[in-house]
């Protein structure tokens, strides 16, 4: 079983920056590949951005392409998402998820959710304009 505790979410100003931490359970962090999706009140949820399990490629959402940064620390077994350039639009519960096992699969990354195994509780990122 695989937990993953998101945090870094809060209330900021269009223009501003926060970064999102998710730290993952488990000895065999450095396998998972990972993922960031959000959802909007009344909305669906939608992919972010996504890396593979060595961090050497990464996936990011038209929405957030040059905004958004993510990337890992296998070491400390924790995936961020740097978010710069805020808009209120931004504003959603951010879910991080873990695709376990992902060694195999080489630079491939991970967009859709049913693709992924666990999932975090959320943290809330509000931005006001």
């Amino acid at each position: 079983q695989v937990q993953l505790v998101e945090s870094g979410g809060g209330l900021v100003q269009a223009g501003g920056s926060l970064r999102l931490s998710c730290a993952a359970s488990g000895r065999t962090f450095s396998t998972y590949a990972m993922g960031w999706f959000r959802q909007a009140p009344g909305k669906e949820r939608e992919f972010v951005a996504a890396i593979n399990w060595s961090g050497r490629t990464s996936s990011y959402a038209d929405s957030v392409k040059g905004r958004f940064t993510i990337s890992r620390d296998n070491a400390m077994n924790t995936v961020y998402l740097q978010m710069n350039s805020l808009k209120p639009e931004d504003t959603a519960v951010y879910n991080c998820a873990a695709r376990p096992g992902s060694q195999y699969s080489g630079s491939y990354y991970y967009t859709e959710d049913y693709e992924y195994d666990y999932w975090g509780q959320g943290t809330q990122v509000t931005v006001s304009s």
